[in-house]
């Protein structure tokens, strides 16, 4: 099994492990002292623990070795395949692609040629209470990167 499998298996056994327990992602989001969405992404497999950190939610979930060793290899970012039928999912990419053109057009003319870095970057969630109906907010926070031009 590559470290890839391994990593995504892991992630697989955390959702049932934490489930089981009855634990939240705020509460082992809590325990590492990190973010929600990071600490969710990370024991999804898509961000590196260190040892302790991978020891700590060991201890939180009751997770065997091979597991917890597995939290601490290296991600595949962005290597997971996403179920384009899973709606969620499906309706962020609707949103992406109904206004990722207008997002582009917007950054361009306030910082210029460039992108909003995935890597320094910060992505928070927040539930926010509404009258007609509780909302999902999404702050996505990215480095502004300029093309280089040589």
């Amino acid at each position: 099994m590559s470290d890839k499998d391994d990593r995504l298996e892991a992630g697989r056994e955390i959702v049932r492990a934490k489930e089981a327990a009855g634990v939240s992602w705020a509460e082992l989001a809590k325990a590492l002292d990190r973010s929600l969405v990071w600490t969710t992404s990370a024991l999804l497999g898509q961000q590196p623990l260190d040892a302790d950190q991978a020891r700590t939610i060991g201890e939180a979930l009751d997770l065997d070795d091979e597991t917890v060793e597995a939290l601490t290899l290296p991600p595949v970012r962005g290597d997971v395949a996403l179920d384009p039928t899973e709606p969620v999912t499906y309706r962020l990419q609707e949103a992406l692609q109904v206004y990722g053109t207008s997002i582009h057009e917007l950054i361009r003319e306030e910082f210029g040629d460039g992108i909003m870095s995935a890597i320094d970057f910060t992505l928070d969630f927040e539930r926010v209470e509404d009258p007609k109906g509780d909302r999902v907010k999404l702050t996505l926070n990215g480095k502004f990167l300029p093309y280089k031009v040589w």
